[in-house]
């Protein structure tokens, strides 16, 4: 079955990640670059638009490049190549722009704004709890 790591980016800039196991993961399986979903499966009101992905050895999804497999393609420009000088064409290992699960990560901006999430209750008590030393008595 499929795990994603799931990165999430709002209009603000802020980003999140979360871990799909299994059964959150299988209504990603299938959709293309650009294609929307529900935010619900990452526990937000909205729409995610998946921006690409990688694989777990990091060859990156091009949505240009149809289906699920990896392909060695001539690149003058885009993801997965990084300028050197001009005219340069190279040719990279590239995967498709379908997610599937042989995809590690994917990428997707949400509609919304991330809201912070507050500081565990935790940490604030236990930092009340500890003792203060005393004044040594002469």
């Amino acid at each position: 079955m499929a795990n994603f790591k799931l990165t999430v980016s709002d209009i603000k800039g802020k980003s999140i990640t979360k871990e799909l196991k299994e059964g959150d993961a299988n209504p990603l399986m299938g959709l293309v670059i650009g294609a929307e979903t529900d935010a619900a499966i990452v526990g937000l009101a909205g729409k995610l638009k998946i921006t690409g992905g990688s694989d777990k050895s990091g060859v990156p999804m091009r949505g240009d490049l149809h289906g699920m497999a990896r392909k060695r393609v001539l690149l003058s420009k885009g993801i997965g190549l990084q300028d050197t000088e001009r005219g340069l064409r190279k040719r990279k290992l590239i995967r498709g722009n379908t997610v599937s699960d042989e995809i590690f990560q994917v990428n997707c901006k949400y509609d919304g704004e991330i809201k912070d999430e507050a500081p565990p209750a935790e940490t604030e008590a236990a930092a009340e709890d500890v003792p203060k030393k005393e004044a040594k008595k002469e």
